[in-house]
């Protein structure tokens, strides 16, 4: 799963990296250095406008909300969505259909389970951050909910699927990335079967990896050193 990632990129890069617009819904919440579920953060999407399709940076909260959920604490159970399911799953279906989006990040962490000697205890889990230069543009689906009030909620959710292959793994599952190249396509407002063969699996082998702090355990902390390499043994 993709449970915890970093994005620090201003507003203004934001808007370059992805030729988007600030929406009416963009908050700006500063740097995140180890953003959980439920926190609030940058997501692109397309909406529609005299001029046609548009690109609009907005914010919303991680853990999707169904429109026709009951109450939105369901949103803390579907951070992440199974690509093998998502168009199925009648939590998903509606949004993978016509809203889907772009989560930009920096990178995103993952906790490698060592193996324990036999007869030894098992190790603590070793957390590794994953990135690429310049950044990513990770799978997302996003929904509109309405509570009671008529306030309107924007929550979203990041796609995944197995990290399993020649390319390596850290954990069994692996969040996708959408490529320049696609992304028009994917965050058209209509439905696209064939767009999980397009999005790529953020896999070892496709990103760079290298061990980090367990500080990032704690989701108190954080800062910039969170994504700073563990140096090696002997430094």
């Amino acid at each position: 799963m993709c449970g915890r990632y970093a994005t620090s990129r201003t507003p203004t890069t934001l808007v370059d990296d992805f030729e988007s617009d600030l929406g009416d819904l963009f908050v700006d919440t500063g740097p995140d250095f180890n953003l959980a579920p439920t926190k609030l953060a940058p997501l692109v999407v397309a909406r529609s406008g005299d001029a046609g399709p548009r690109r609009e940076l907005v914010t919303a909260k991680w853990g999707l909300v169904p429109s026709w959920a009951k109450d939105p604490s369901i949103g803390n159970r579907l951070i992440n969505a199974r690509s093998e399911t998502v168009a199925e799953k009648p939590s998903f279906r509606s949004a993978f259909a016509k809203r889907r989006a772009i989560v930009p990040a920096d990178g995103f962490y993952e906790w490698y389970q060592p193996e324990a000697e036999p007869g030894a205890k098992r190790p603590p889990k070793q957390p590794f951050f994953m990135s690429a230069e310049g950044g990513l543009g990770l799978a997302g689906l996003y929904e509109f909910w309405k509570d009671p009030e008529g306030e309107w909620l924007l929550t979203y959710t990041i796609l995944t699927t197995s990290a399993e292959g020649e390319d390596g793994r850290i954990h069994d599952r692996a969040p996708l990335i959408v490529g320049a190249e696609v992304a028009e396509h994917w965050l058209a407002a209509e439905p696209w079967p064939e767009a999980l063969e397009h999005l790529v699996p953020a896999t070892p082998g496709v990103l760079d990896t290298w061990p980090v702090s367990t500080e990032v355990n704690n989701v108190r902390n954080n800062g910039p050193e969170l994504v700073e390499p563990l140096p090696l043994e002997g430094e």
